[in-house]
């Protein structure tokens, strides 16, 4: 089976117009988001340039590659800038917002495609650490930042231009696509069609009992791939639809491991047994901790990693970082004892989520 490459290969020659969008297109669009683009994406839509034009801007900048979140990135806005499908859609109304005393990771930008619609697609979590801090900040935050950016953005992009819409997003991106169309006013909520949401996390349930969320359910499209951990996170309404993925684990959250089999993901009956497990864990745990204790659990580690010489994700596992760790635990017992007693609550987390799947498993089938 192919991916989002083969499918660029396969389906790029075709228009919108000749083919409207599909599941496939609203991954291609969502990760798209991962590149940071230059002047010319942020322009209004009556003066759009196309995303071949952007792509040329963008690998004309210093450094592309570090412009974007991974190589990857770079070479997907190459390969879909080449084709007649992606290349002539016009990007507009680009923006980015990174405000670490604000914890604020956001960006998102809005695609007019050629048969009329328009596609808003919000940036998932990038490689900085403030972007996984507001990520975690979701477990006791009615509304963080880059959601409220998300329900300004598309009341901007919806003012700027009147087409139908289609809302996607990847991991934090898709958190974000469902919270700006349901909380954007109805009659922007009556221009979208189709709410993309691949892999991304879901809501705490203040959010599950907003009239606006209720009335865009039967629009969400939630894709996750069979082994998901980071798309079955806090509550959803909305039933998931189960994708292949070549990956194992949280590698499976990459979008680049989704299945393609012609226009759509390649699906499968259900999650696999681990991933069952991990969302029970998680639940668990969540669940026996008040909201204060789930900020004071996220502030501790953030403070402990950031004694590091940490910006990034990646820079967290540097022995150099390690080592800054090992020496703040060992001069900090109030952090020791605050880690120590929320671990040991995962463990019983865990322990109580074992015991559950393993009674389902011996009940006797119920009687017809």
């Amino acid at each position: 089976m192919g991916n989002i490459f083969d499918y660029l290969t396969w389906r790029g020659d075709l228009t919108f117009t000749q083919d409207p969008p599909n599941a496939v297109d609203a991954l291609i669009f969502s990760t798209l988001t991962y590149v940071y683009y230059g002047k010319k994406a942020e322009r209004p839509p009556e003066d759009a340039t196309t995303l071949r034009e952007c792509a040329e801007e963008f690998f004309s900048l210093d450094d592309p590659e570090g412009r974007a979140r991974s190589k990857k990135d770079t070479e997907l806005l190459h390969c879909a800038a080449a084709t007649a499908r992606f290349g002539q859609t016009r990007l507009c109304l680009y923006q980015s917002r990174f405000l670490p005393e604000q914890e604020t990771q956001f960006a998102a930008m809005t695609f007019l495609l050629d048969d009329g619609s328009m596609f808003v697609a919000y940036r998932g979590t990038d490689n900085s650490l403030v972007g996984w801090k507001e990520d975690f900040n979701m477990t006791f935050q009615q509304t963080i930042p880059a959601q409220r950016l998300a329900q300004e953005y598309i009341r901007t992009a919806a003012l700027a231009h009147t087409a139908p819409m289609r809302v996607a997003g990847h991991s934090k991106g898709g958190n974000l696509a469902v919270f700006a169309a349901a909380r954007c006013s109805p009659t922007v909520r009556r221009r979208i069609l189709t709410v993309y949401n691949n892999d991304g996390p879901g809501f705490t349930k203040y959010m599950i009992g907003d009239p606006g969320y209720a009335a865009i359910v039967p629009r969400i499209r939630t894709y996750i791939p069979q082994s998901s951990v980071i798309g079955m996170l806090l509550e959803h309404e909305e039933p998931f639809i189960v994708i292949r993925s070549r990956s194992v684990g949280l590698m499976q959250h990459d979008p680049y491991s989704w299945e393609v089999e012609g226009p759509d993901f390649l699906p499968v009956q259900e999650v696999t047994e681990s991933s069952q497990f991990l969302d029970a864990t998680i639940k668990n745990w969540f669940s026996g901790m008040t909201n204060m204790e789930r900020n004071q659990l996220v502030e501790v580690l953030y403070n402990l990693l950031t004694t590091g010489e940490v910006e990034n994700a990646t820079d967290i596992f540097q022995p150099k970082n390690i080592r800054a760790y090992v020496k703040t635990l060992t001069s900090d017992a109030d952090m020791r004892h605050i880690l120590s007693t929320e671990f040991q609550g995962l463990l019983e987390a865990a322990k109580k989520a074992r015991a559950s799947m393993t009674e389902t498993k011996e009940l006797p089938p119920s009687a017809s």
